[in-house]
């Protein structure tokens, strides 16, 4: 398991981190989201040693991780580390050799690896000849040729093609079937949807939503419901206490349910308008629960108040 375990940092008297807590088990993966700022580099810094925790700590199989557990981590950090003069091939082979491969299995791996991410053809080139995403797949790359225990990518899907984010998702989903437990941050809330079996989500330095994007739905604190009354006068179900419409088109409603609120009272309210063709609870995406989760306490306390 690895366990990120309430990580506190300040700069003086900017707090960055609040406690932030998560886990993640072998062969799973977990989508870290968050504005930027939000302190989701910082965490993976201090996973990796690169930045101190002013309390808190990460452990891995149960012990705080130290410089030799780090070396089975592959990690992609924000600021990307190549070397621009050299070689790709060359590149993939030292990392891998740092990482503790002997020079026969580097050499293997980084050939592997440069192939499996579009590299193949490449290998021979200097980094600064690339382009800005095949640099972002050498990049993947370093990342991935020590066969890590562990990994942890800093924004991992940024600049990919769609080719290219598709061979990194296989690759991801490959790691985790290995039982090798993934971190990832991310804007891109599809991907993270579509990938992850858990999700966190950070705001202000404190984590204020973690679980499956199921488990995410279930919490929100607005549910949503689509009501379908093709002949419906509008304005038909301005009257149910703890409903707000979001949006009404031609007989086509969404309604915002307060906790509380009766959706049979919504139905009785449907039905006396007109015939009711749909009537559903309409599932969050991501990107809705991700912006209810990061709101201003203040704008979520007006939103409520409104639909009450």
């Amino acid at each position: 398991m690895l366990e990120f375990d309430g990580l506190h940092k300040s700069y003086g008297d900017h707090h960055v981190l609040e406690g932030v807590g998560f886990t993640v088990a072998p062969g799973s993966m977990f989508g870290f989201c968050g504005s930027n700022g939000a302190g989701k580099t910082t965490t993976m810094r201090i996973a990796m040693g690169l930045a101190r925790a002013d309390a808190g700590e990460v452990r891995w199989r149960g012990r705080p991780l130290d410089e030799e557990s780090r070396r089975r981590i592959g990690y992609m950090p924000e600021e990307r580390g190549l070397y621009p003069k050299m070689r790709v091939g060359e590149q993939l082979t030292y990392f891998a050799r740092l990482h503790g491969l002997d020079a026969a299995a580097a050499a293997r791996a980084a050939e592997e690896w440069a192939g499996r991410l579009g590299l193949g053809e490449r290998r021979r080139s200097r980094v600064e000849e690339l382009s800005l995403g095949n640099q972002q797949r050498v990049q993947l790359a370093a990342a991935l040729v020590s066969r890590p225990e562990v990994l942890i990518l800093d924004e991992p899907f940024s600049g990919l093609d769609p080719v290219g984010v598709d061979a990194l998702a296989d690759a991801l989903l490959e790691q985790c079937r290995g039982g090798v437990p993934v971190v990832f941050s991310s804007h891109q809330l599809d991907l993270v949807e579509r990938l992850c079996d858990s999700v966190g989500i950070l705001a202000r330095g404190r984590m204020v939503a973690t679980g499956t994007v199921e488990e995410l739905r279930r919490r929100e604190s607005g549910r949503v419901l689509r009501v379908v009354v093709p002949d419906a006068a509008p304005g038909w179900a301005g009257a149910v206490p703890g409903v707000s419409v979001v949006s009404e088109q031609a007989g086509d409603t969404l309604l915002d349910l307060a906790e509380g609120a009766d959706d049979q009272a919504v139905l009785a309210a449907a039905l006396r308008t007109g015939r009711v063709t749909h009537f559903a609870w309409r599932q969050a995406t991501l990107v809705e629960l991700f912006r209810e989760a990061v709101a201003d306490p203040a704008q979520q306390a007006a939103r409520q108040e409104v639909a009450a």
